[in-house]
Parts: C-alpha cells; sequence; structure tokens
C-alpha cells in the first residue's frame, strides 16, 4: 500500500524521492504519530511534499490510494515479488545505496535473509503468542514492518494496532494550489516571494542572536548585538491593462494586486488601456482628467526595477503598430515605440496574461506583444506566475 502511494505520487508528477519515502518510514518506525490516517496524512505530506503548488496533486492521490480506509492496518501489506523489488531498487536507489545491497552479498542474499528473518519472526510469535523486543526492528534494521534501512523490505504483520480518524484529504484545503490554475490572493503571494533580494537596511530594532551569543562567550558577560531588520529590496513598477476585454478579469487583478501590495513594499502601481502609450493614470476615475506622462515615469526610477505588465494583450494589431490606432485618444506614436523604450530601459520586463496561454495564438495582437516584451509572457497561473518571478531574478 505504501510503495503504491510513493508509485502514484511519482506518476502524478508530484516529485518524490526514495530517500523522503525512507524517511516518511523512519517517522512510522520511531512512532512519532499515532498511525492514524489523519496523523498519516500530515506526516506523509510534510515528508514528501516540497512545493505548495504540488498539495492538490499529493491530496488527490492520497484520496485515491486510501480511499474508504479509516484504520492504517499494517495487515494491508501485501507480497509483492522479488523481481519487482528488484527492479524498483534499480531506478530509485543512489549507487551509494546500490552498494550497501552488493555488500551484503547482492539482491538475492538480501531476499535469501529477509525470508529467514521473516520465518524467525513468525516461530517467535507463535512460541510467544505476541512479538517481543526482538520483533520490533528500529531505525537501522532491514527487516519488519517498521525496518528503515537502503536495503530494507517492508514485511506486513498479521494485526494492526492503529485508531481511526476522519478521512482530512478529503477537505481539499489546498485545491487551488495546482500549478495549471488560476490563482487566489495566497496563492500569488507564495509565487511572489520568489523574487526576493534581502538586505538588512534601515534603523537597528533585531537583536542578532548569534552575535549576542558569541559577544556574551567572550567577554564574560551578557553582550546584547542589534541589527537592521531583513527587508525584500527588490523594487517593482506594475501596469494594469483597465477596461474593455479585461472586465472579465477584474477579480484575479484584483487579487494579483493586492498581493503585490503585501509582498512588494517598494512598488509602483500604473494603469494603461490595451497597450502603451504617452500617458497612463493612477485613478481609473480621474483616468480622463489627471493623466500622467510616460515619458517621465520612464526616467524617475532606476533602471533596475522590476516591471510586470499585466493584460490580456487582446486587441486590433493597428493599437500596436499605428500612430492613431489607439481607440481612446489620438496617439502620435505607435504603442510598439512605447513599448521598446520601456524594455531599453528597465533590464527586467515580464508579461502576465490572464488569458488562457491555449488560446493565445488565435489572437495576433498577443503574438505582438510577445515578441515586443522578448517571448517573456507568461499565463496568469501559479506555474506562470512562477516563471515569470524566476526570469525577473535574472
Amino acid at each position: 500500500m505504501f510503495m503504491r502511494f510513493f508509485t502514484e505520487l511519482r506518476e502524478a508528477k508530484v516529485p518524490v524521492t526514495l530517500k523522503e519515502y525512507l524517511v516518511l518510514m523512519e517517522a512510522m518506525d520511531k512512532q512519532v504519530i499515532d498511525r492514524t490516517v489523519d496523523d498519516f496524512y500530515y506526516l506523509s505530506r510534510s515528508a514528501l511534499v516540497k512545493d505548495e503548488k504540488n498539495l492538490d496533486k499529493f491530496d488527490r492521490v492520497f484520496g485515491h490510494v486510501f480511499q474508504g480506509l479509516e484504520r492504517l492496518d499494517e495487515g494491508m501489506a501485501v507480497d509483492i515479488p522479488a523481481e519487482w523489488l528488484k527492479k524498483m531498487s534499480e531506478q530509485f536507489l543512489t549507487e551509494e545505496e546500490k552498494a550497501q545491497i552488493e555488500a551484503m552479498g547482492g539482491f538475492d542474499k538480501l531476499m535469501e535473509a529477509l525470508a529467514q528473518r521473516a520465518r524467525e519472526q513468525r516461530e517467535m510469535q507463535d512460541r510467544d503468542g505476541k512479538g517481543g523486543p526482538g520483533n520490533r526492528p528500529d531505525g537501522s534494521s532491514p527487516f519488519g514492518a517498521n525496518g528503515y534501512h537502503p536495503e530494507g523490505i517492508r514485511i506486513g504483520q498479521e494485526k494492526g494496532r492503529h485508531g481511526r480518524a476522519i478521512k482530512v484529504w478529503d477537505k481539499r484545503e489546498y485545491k487551488n494550489l495546482d500549478d495549471q490554475v488560476e490563482l487566489g490572493t495566497r496563492n500569488i503571494k507564495v509565487a511572489l516571494r520568489r523574487l526576493r533580494k534581502w538586505v538588512r537596511e534601515g534603523s537597528v530594532e533585531e537583536l542578532d542572536m548569534d552575535k549576542t551569543i558569541k559577544g556574551t562567550a567572550e567577554k564574560g558577560y551578557l553582550d546584547i548585538n542589534m541589527r537592521p531588520e531583513r527587508r525584500n529590496k527588490i523594487s517593482v513598477l506594475l501596469f494594469l491593462d483597465i477596461g474593455g476585454s479585461m472586465d472579465s478579469h477584474i477579480k484575479i487583478c484584483e487579487e494579483l494586486f493586492s498581493a503585490a501590495r503585501t509582498e512588494f513594499k517598494n512598488m509602483e502601481f500604473y494603469y494603461f488601456h490595451n497597450c502603451l502609450y504617452e500617458s497612463v493614470w493612477k485613478d481609473n476615475r480621474r483616468r480622463h482628467a489627471e493623466k500622467l506622462n510616460t515619458w517621465d515615469i520612464l526616467h524617475k526610477f532606476p533602471h533596475d526595477y522590476k516591471v510586470i505588465f499585466v493584460g490580456d494583450a487582446t486587441m486590433s494589431p493597428y493599437e500596436i503598430t499605428y500612430p492613431g490606432g489607439s481607440v481612446e485618444h489620438w496617439n502620435e506614436e505607435a504603442g510598439a515605440v512605447w513599448m521598446d523604450r520601456l524594455s531599453g530601459i528597465f533590464d527586467r520586463v515580464v508579461w502576465l496574461n490572464p488569458t488562457a496561454e491555449r488560446h493565445w495564438d488565435y489572437t495576433p495582437s498577443i503574438g505582438l506583444m510577445k515578441q515586443l516584451v522578448g517571448d517573456r509572457m507568461f499565463p496568469l497561473t501559479i506555474d506562470g506566475l512562477e516563471k515569470a518571478m524566476k526570469e525577473l531574478s535574472r
């Protein structure tokens, strides 16, 4: 059952390794949980999932493998063909672990020793009526239901000793964390955190524990050392397309804006419609009365600012390529000219598109805008946002 769980996680593209699986088995061996299905869910999730975007995939596999079970009975372990185990070991074990198996005399020798140990344990159970200390392997034993070792094989027991639990995986608390779904504010924050550059600047207001301990040890008396708080130094310019076809994406844009305001303390934002022209604005209610000169903005901020455009890039190609192409006003210069100017000033520019990527090829203006930003257009999903943040971090 547990090996099936591990295999199905890998088939679902959850990047779990054999070492992580063995750590999970070691935790079971050391009885860090009561071994209810509830506790095993949280333990296995902690041991096997390294990225929040895989939590939904993990929940699906867990629900499929343990569907209908309310008890983690060790009796659910089944006999596994030795040839299958050998192939599994060749696929997942490291060269060092394979060498340790060879040191025992090879895989066949291991299986013979396993069979002999199984017979001895059954004889002890028949004689004593229950398993004694010798029947409970420690973390270094290669045998037993709880054995953990590079050469270890799990043996099912006849009796289970676990309790019942609510099937918490059915709650699917993280069902929106798959890397291809649309984002929520919390999920966006998780993805945006990948764009960080930590520095310690400003007033000294945080205890430096390491220096305090070192100074106290050296001087023989309490030597308190303080340091500035660690802050994210990344600066961001956010340009948001508003109106028209973007009305259907208002919710996700609001969530993105809210998350960005939280994650980036040094962020400036501006609105535009369809394409960047000679003016932008800060307040949509005053968009016609209080416009800001794009040229001034491009020369106001240092070139190390990270620029993020958010828009569906869905418009007439003329709005990008020709003067006067704007549907709202007469633009003296084509939108492409302004996009080129911006790209020539700022080193890192990305475009986040809320339209599903599979539809991009059907809209010529999306292809044009993608070309203008150097092919750095990404879908507004967790996976797309993480790729965009990785691009900006280069």
